[in-house]
């Protein structure tokens, strides 16, 4: 477990001293808001695509769905800039289900392989856009295959966010008071299905469905840490706020727990997160007067 005081320290430094703070674990930057996030975080995918196009190699990239305001500024510099993807090969990083394991309908905007269809491969010109047979939709019934095709080849970049309790992909912390499982144990993890926690049902209701928490997927499927953490870039970015802040502080402060799996980032030799201001920004900081019973005193 987490110690409190060391978690209130954590939360507790200005966010404009994170980037250069000497407890500081992972790579970390900051930009203004969720627009400049969208456009760093299009500038850094494209640039690593044309790397690979000038090298004249294929680029194989483990995606996450959206949000909107990453991949239209993405769209918008790979046609004007005539970027193609036509050498890419995309593996997409999770996917929500229904309590049988199956795909939602494709107009529930819980779908995110619906969501990619829309908002990241048709706002491509056909003469850039990925190849169809280059778009691996993470499925129900293909997840051990895409693992192990992951496993057989190099991959170049891992694109995401994170969950508020530091999940990358859909690798939630584990709630259960009979599963334990050690950091080593999650870092090994491969693709897999599994239950929502509840905390990730109520955070994705408040931000996106009013709080209607009985219209989030109760089960997803997920490629692992292992799949994740093997590209040779990981590139995390986060614009919402209070929802991802503490996991924000633990990802770069706290040595690998389970209850944060996020902290595996510091095990990689090229992983870098980015966050807004906002998101940087912490309760505890800007209030430091305020005082908590035996963790602070």
């Amino acid at each position: 477990m987490i110690c409190m005081k060391d978690l209130y320290t954590w939360c507790s430094i200005p966010a404009n001293e994170l980037s250069g703070h000497p407890g500081r674990r992972v790579p970390f930057r900051t930009v203004r808001d969720a627009n400049e996030l969208g456009e760093v975080m299009a500038r850094d995918f494209a640039d690593d695509i044309k790397r690979a196009n000038a090298e004249n190699r294929t680029f194989r990239a483990i995606v996450p769905c959206g949000p909107k305001e990453w991949y239209a500024p993405f769209a918008r510099i790979v046609n004007e800039e005539r970027i193609s993807l036509r050498n890419a090969v995309m593996f997409h990083m999770d996917e929500n289900l229904d309590w049988d394991c199956n795909l939602l309908h494709k107009d529930d905007p819980s779908n995110f392989g619906e969501f990619m269809r829309i908002n990241f491969y048709e706002t491509i010109d056909p003469d850039l856009a990925v190849l169809p047979k280059n778009r691996n939709y993470l499925l129900p019934d293909n997840y051990r295959d895409l693992a192990e095709i992951i496993a057989a080849v190099d991959i170049d970049y891992t694109l995401g966010g994170w969950g508020q309790d530091g999940h990358l992909a859909f690798n939630q912390a584990r709630r259960s008071p009979y599963i334990n499982r050690t950091i080593d144990e999650i870092k090994n993890s491969t693709a897999h299905i599994r239950e929502n926690n509840v905390d990730t049902i109520l955070a994705l209701a408040h931000r996106n469905f009013g709080a209607a928490w009985q219209f989030i997927p109760p089960m997803c499927v997920t490629l692992g840490p292992r799949e994740c953490l093997k590209a040779k870039k990981i590139r995390l970015y986060s614009g919402t706020g209070a929802w991802k802040q503490t996991a924000l502080r633990v990802a770069l402060f706290s040595s690998p727990t389970p209850e944060y799996p996020m902290t595996l980032l510091q095990t990689h030799s090229d992983a870098l997160i980015t966050a807004t201001e906002e998101t940087a920004s912490h309760p505890f900081a800007e209030n430091p007067q305020w005082r908590f019973n035996g963790v602070n005193a």
